[in-house]
């Protein structure tokens, strides 16, 4: 009997595979690992090599457009104005219960450990250097509270503040530090 040497073709259809991201990296990692053990073959090895890359560069993207992307950001406020309206009445009903307002965010915390304290547009920049929580102060009987925007600059013109029908309450939140110059 004779030994037949065969050679076998790969299956270069799983080259397809690549273009889903994420799952395209794995088949990436595999094409070239067959490509050397099994197939010996350089035209497999490079779909494999691509398919990562394509991966690699599709959330490479995502990841640059989370953090710079200008219509994230204002889908990101959209969600700052939401949970700005929320913390405000959290921080009004607060005043309520305790008689005066809280000294910090964290205070509210404590009362309801599901609240959300933090800006969704420092946060989407995944910068562990800046403080990421919304801003607020208590100043005497009154308080500010506000997002920074999608600046990230605190006091300028796009800062987000809650909205609040002010005809039925009063209420003690300040919209603007107003700074008097000699």
């Amino acid at each position: 009997m004779t030994e037949k040497n065969t050679i076998i073709t790969p299956p270069y259809w799983l080259g397809l595979l690549c273009f889903l991201p994420l799952i395209g990296a794995i088949v990436g990692i595999t094409m070239i690992i067959k490509g050397i053990t099994k197939y010996k073959d350089k035209k497999f090895i490079l779909i494999g090599y691509f398919g990562i890359l394509f991966t690699i560069t599709v959330y490479s993207l995502l990841f640059y457009n989370l953090k710079y992307g200008k219509a994230t950001a204002k889908g990101f406020a959209e969600i700052a104005q939401i949970e700005l309206n929320s913390l405000f009445r959290n921080v009004e009903f607060y005043k309520i219960e305790n008689g005066q307002y809280p000294d910090s965010l964290q205070q509210l915390i404590k009362v309801d450990p599901t609240l959300s304290i933090y800006d969704p547009l420092l946060v989407r920049k995944m910068d562990n250097d800046v403080k990421s929580t919304f801003e607020y102060q208590k100043i005497g009987e009154k308080y500010r509270l506000f997002s920074v925007g999608i600046d990230g600059k605190i006091d300028t013109d796009d800062d987000i503040y809650p909205v609040l029908d002010t005809s039925v309450h009063k209420y003690g939140l300040i919209r603007r530090l107003v700074v008097k110059t000699l």
